[in-house]
């Protein structure tokens, strides 16, 4: 799964997915995205790639606006096709990409204290996640856009840190030559981008757990933990800071 990221900055979101400046538009980084939050989206509108703003955790158009008890910050790749929530989004072609710097995850020690890691991809700065996204009404009239990552099986070495029993999943992570693919081409044009991000392309070290509050959103958040060695094989992808 993917339950907290970090999102860059509008400039650096319009520079990696080539968007031209979005007029009262202003978005910083957040360095401990949480559910619930308003987060930056790219989708397409009449052929055009537009930053938006979008509450993460989809609630269907069905919805009345009203977030559901159960949590749809994450979409199955196994489901999205099927899903009472996400099937109307996949199959209107309401798919967004959800940029990020990088993403948490947690491990699972054996004395059973959780250590949470920052993962980011080796050759982009900024990445995207494939979300799906939906617009639904409340009673007053007010219409809430939403969103959620899809995930998927992790890699190897998203199964090493993220190994809690029934949690070995990672967020789809885009490549720059799939996102014209996933934001505008045919069901099966975008069926195909969703693969898995290979381990060898990604970073992973330790973190302080002061990125477990989401009250916390500093730079220092996503700072290598030396004192922690890597329960993970890809020691040699942390990088010496």
């Amino acid at each position: 799964m993917c339950g907290r990221y970090v999102s860059p900055d509008d400039a650096a979101i319009e520079r990696e997915f080539n968007l031209i400046r979005s007029p009262g538009l202003d978005i910083g980084p957040n360095f401990n995205v949480a559910p619930t939050q308003m987060v930056p989206v790219v989708r397409t509108v009449d052929g055009v790639r537009q930053l938006s703003r979008m509450r993460w955790g989809l609630v269907p158009f069905f919805a009345k606006g009203v977030p559901g008890p159960y949590s749809t910050i994450n979409a199955r790749i196994e489901t999205i096709e099927t899903s009472a929530s996400y099937r109307g989004p996949w199959q209107r072609g309401q798919r967004c990409i959800i940029p990020a710097a990088g993403f948490y995850e947690w491990h699972l020690n054996e004395d059973g204290k959780k250590q949470p890691f920052y993962i980011r991809a080796v050759n982009q700065e900024v990445h995207g996640y494939a979300g799906l996204w939906d617009s639904s009404k409340r009673d007053d009239g007010v219409v809430i856009e939403s969103c959620t990552i899809v995930t998927m099986p992790a890699n190897p070495m998203m199964a090493e840190i993220h190994n809690a029993p029934g949690k070995q999943r990672m967020p789809v992570i885009l490549r720059r030559e799939d996102y014209d693919a996933w934001l505008s081409g045919s069901l099966d044009e975008a069926r195909a981008v969703l693969k898995q991000y290979p381990a060898d392309e990604m970073l992973a070290w330790p973190v302080s757990p002061v990125v477990n509050s989401p009250k916390n959103d500093n730079p220092k958040l996503i700072d290598r933990l030396d004192a922690i060695v890597s329960p993970n094989p890809y020691q040699r992808h942390v990088p010496e800071v």
